[in-house]
This record gives C-alpha cells, sequence and structure tokens, in this order.
C-alpha cells in the first residue's frame, strides 16, 4: 500500500453530482499511512449525509484495503448548510459566497460598484472572484484594466484573468471588442452557465457578479445555477431610479435571495475645492425603500470626478488613492456585506426549494 497508489484509486472517485474527481477538486487534504492504518483526510463544501455516505462508499470500493490494513475516513464538512437560492444547485462548490450585484436600471454605476467592493474585499484579505455577466454591456474589461487581452484557454476550460489581485472574467474578452450580441433569451441563459462552469475559478471566499439591468433572464439563470449567498441592488437617489429599484428587491425576495443592503451611489458631489458635500441630485431617498425590505444601506457614495477618472483608466479608485474618502466607504460596504454573508450562512439557511418566481 503505498501513496501513489492511494492518490491514483482517490483520482477516479467522482465528486457526487459533478464530473471532477476529489483529488482535481482537491478535496483531499491528507494521506497517512502509519503501519497498518491508513486515513484519509477531506474537507468538502457540501453538508449533505448522502454526499458524505456515497464519497465513503466509493473510496472503500475502490481501495479495497488488505484485511490486515485498516481504513480511516475522516469528512470535514462545512459548520453550518450555506443558504441556497429558490433551486439550491451548485456548480461551484469551491466558492464560498456568491453575491449578485443588480440594478433596476441601467447609468447607475452598477459595475464601478462591483469593482469597487470587489477590490476592497480582496485587500480585507478575502480570494475574490469577479464575473461580467452583464452580456450587452461589458465594462470590466475597460474598469479592470484589461481591455483587449485575451484569456488562457485549458482545454475546455479558461483561466480567468488576474487583475488587482482578483480573478475576473468578462463576456467582453471572449467575443470581438465592439460587437453587438443580439441574443435571445435562451442564448443568454446559455452563455450564462457556461460562463460559470467553463471558467477554473479554484478556492474563492466570495465570487460577485456584474449583472445586466433590470430582472431578466440573466439573473434568472445565475440563481437557477448557484446558491446565491446575498444581494446587492445599486440605485441613485432619484425617484425614477427608486421606482426601479423596487423591482430588483422584488426579484431578489422572489428568488429567495437575501438582500445584503442597497448602495446608494451619486449620493451627493463633494466639492473638490472645498471637500463639502453638496446635494446636488438629492441623498438618502434609499432608506425608506431599505425599511421596507428589512435590510440596511450598505453606503452612499458621491459623485466623486476620480471615481470615473479611475473607471476610464483601468485603475480604480480603491487601488490608486486607498485612503481617500470614497475608498474608505467602499471599504465600509465590503466589510458590511461581509458580516451580513456570515449572518446568513450562520443561520443555517433556508428550505426554499418549493419557491419558483413569477416568470412572465
Amino acid at each position: 500500500m503505498t501513496l501513489e497508489y492511494i492518490k491514483e484509486k482517490l483520482s477516479k472517485t467522482i465528486y457526487p453530482g459533478f464530473k471532477k474527481s476529489i483529488i482535481e477538486f482537491d478535496f483531499v487534504k491528507e494521506i497517512k499511512i502509519d503501519n497498518d492504518i491508513v486515513a484519509i483526510k477531506l474537507d468538502i463544501p457540501s453538508n449533505a449525509a448522502e454526499v458524505e455516505e456515497q464519497l465513503r462508499l466509493e473510496i472503500e470500493k475502490r481501495l479495497s484495503l488488505d484485511p490486515n490494513y485498516k481504513l480511516i475516513i475522516e469528512i470535514t464538512k462545512p459548520p453550518l448548510p450555506k443558504i441556497t437560492s429558490s433551486y439550491g444547485k451548485n456548480m461551484l462548490p469551491n466558492v464560498q459566497n456568491f453575491v449578485m450585484v443588480s440594478s433596476g436600471k441601467g447609468g447607475v454605476g452598477k459595475s464601478t460598484t462591483t469593482v469597487n467592493i470587489a477590490i476592497a474585499l480582496a485587500r480585507q484579505g478575502k480570494r475574490v472572484g469577479l464575473l461580467d455577466a452583464d452580456i450587452y454591456g461589458p465594462n470590466i474589461p475597460r474598469m479592470m484594466g484589461f481591455e483587449g487581452e485575451q484569456p488562457i484557454f485549458l482545454g475546455k476550460t479558461i483561466k480567468p484573468i488576474k487583475a488587482h489581485g482578483i480573478k475576473v472574467m468578462s463576456i467582453g474578452s471572449l467575443v470581438e471588442r465592439g460587437a453587438s450580441l443580439i441574443w435571445k433569451g435562451a442564448m443568454v441563459t446559455q452563455a450564462i452557465e457556461q460562463m460559470i462552469e467553463d471558467i477554473e475559478w479554484g478556492h474563492l471566499d466570495v465570487l460577485l457578479f456584474d449583472m445586466p439591468p433590470g430582472t431578466g433572464d440573466a439573473q434568472l439563470a445565475l440563481a437557477q445555477n448557484l446558491p446565491v449567498t446575498s444581494g446587492i441592488c445599486v440605485s441613485t437617489p432619484q425617484k425614477v431610479a427608486l421606482d426601479d429599484t423596487i423591482r430588483s428587491m422584488d426579484m431578489f425576495k422572489q428568488l429567495n435571495i437575501p438582500i445584503a443592503g442597497i448602495v446608494e451611489n451619486m449620493s451627493g458631489f463633494i466639492c473638490p475645492d472645498n471637500g463639502k458635500e453638496y446635494d446636488i441630485f438629492g441623498k438618502g431617498t434609499t432608506q425608506p425603500l431599505a425599511d421596507a425590505y428589512s435590510t440596511q444601506i450598505l453606503g452612499e457614495v458621491p459623485i466623486e470626478p476620480a471615481i470615473r477618472e479611475g473607471g476610464d483608466s483601468g485603475m480604480p479608485i480603491t487601488v490608486i488613492a486607498p485612503d481617500c474618502e470614497i475608498s474608505k466607504r467602499y471599504q465600509q460596504i465590503a466589510a458590511k456585506l461581509w458580516d451580513q454573508m456570515n449572518n446568513v450562512n450562520a443561520d443555517g439557511g433556508v428550505d426554499n426549494s418549493n419557491i419558483q418566481p413569477t416568470i412572465f
């Protein structure tokens, strides 16, 4: 009985519900051979008893140890079950948390918000991924500074691009620059599913999704394939934006996605001449909406020329000026989001397998 023999057998043990082995997923943390004892330690992302039992039976069957050997299989599972979306499926078991950043309408700064929250989380020591799921307007490549850079294809999978300490992928990196994607709903759904499944994200603490505006096929496809831990709504203070934000909040409610809170973007204006903040477009108007959905205001981000300049240059403000007031606000938003995700996971999840959204 050798270490190589055991690894070879475990490399054929497929993780239940997937096509990869427990070796490929890096779920095997330790293998020890001590005289007549073979001890194997696994760390898996599922709390399901049937998954653990299936793995034990499969490992015992494949090893078929000599009667003189005693096999000990130790399986570590998450301490509490993760909350699931209305469908409970998880195509990425190596990712601990999924965050859907959405907005009811375009032009409210959703992509800018997503980018800076992702960088803020990474600066707080988290392993972060960012998927640009805005099929019709993928802006993340420019904002993250890798516009024109091609991803590396690894056989049937794709290696994400590394930018500012974050693993990033965008539909904009997979199609010709400037090409219009005139896709029907089924094509959007397929594109989202393929980007989720075919990208080698590895182990992440959180994967953020920059969604298209509205409440359509992309949002539903994501909820169908991943247990979304938290949803963030980005809005501006104007009533016309708030009307559409209500629809995003209602979407999260129908999909049973916990709402982390609202980011009130373009909330006031910091004058560069005197540093004073003026409420030229309004401020604080999202609080009643947060109260109505029993959630919080994650942060109010004022208009600041440096935010726009950072997004255009591929050097977000949280990178070029990490100690400025705006970056501090993004850091506070990221900290609140992380706390909310921990609370969601600590609640032990919910039985929402029968919930179905209203689809027209």
